[in-house]
C-alpha cells in the first residue's frame, strides 16, 4: 500500500498542472516500482483530471507498471538485432526457464519479465537488462549462470 505522504511529497513537488500528470507517474514509478492503483484519486484530484483520464495514461504507456513487479525485473530484447543473434531462442529458453510470459511475474516474486524494443546494445546482442544492468551476448546457457545469481540474491 503507498503511503499518502509519499504521494503528497511527489506530488507537490510538479507544478499543479495537467501537463505534470507523466512526471509524476515516473516519479511515483521511480520510487515504488510502479504506480498502484490508489494512486489515482490523488493524482486526478490534484491536477484536476478525471480518474478515467489517469488511468487512461497509466495503462496507455507500456513503461508504466500497474501492478507490483517481482524483487527483480528482466527485461528482454525483442528489437531486429537481437532478432537476427537469436533473441527468439533465448525468449523460448528464458519463458521455459521461468516458467512465465512477458509482463508476469514468478511464482515466488522473484523475477518480473517485461519485452523491451532496444537496449542500445545492438552489437552484442542477443541483450537483456536486469534492473540497470545490461547483459550481452545472452545465450541459454549463459542465463541459467544469471539465473542462479538472481536466485541467490533473492535468498
Amino acid at each position: 500500500m503507498i503511503h499518502s505522504e509519499l504521494l503528497h511529497r511527489l506530488i507537490a513537488a510538479h507544478p499543479p498542472r495537467q501537463d505534470s500528470l507523466l512526471p509524476i507517474l515516473h516519479s511515483i514509478q521511480d520510487e515504488l516500482g510502479w504506480v498502484p492503483p490508489e494512486a489515482t484519486e490523488p493524482l486526478a484530484r490534484a491536477l484536476n483530471l478525471s480518474r478515467a483520464e489517469v488511468h487512461g495514461v497509466i495503462s496507455f504507456y507500456p513503461h508504466l507498471r500497474s501492478v507490483q513487479p517481482g524483487r527483480h525485473v528482466l527485461q528482454l530484447c525483442r528489437a531486429e538485432a537481437c532478432q537476427a543473434r537469436g533473441s527468439a531462442a533465448l525468449e523460448a529458453h528464458v519463458r521455459a526457464r521461468l516458467g512465465i510470459a512477458f509482463h508476469e511475474t514468478s511464482a515466488d516474486g522473484a523475477i518480473s519479465l517485461e519485452p523491451v524494443y532496444c537496449l542500445g546494445n545492438c552489437a552484442c546482442g542477443p541483450s537483456l537488462r536486469v534492473g540497470d544492468e545490461i547483459v550481452g551476448r545472452v545465450d541459454a546457457s549463459r542465463f541459467d549462470a544469471l539465473l542462479v545469481a538472481l536466485q541467490e540474491d533473492v535468498a
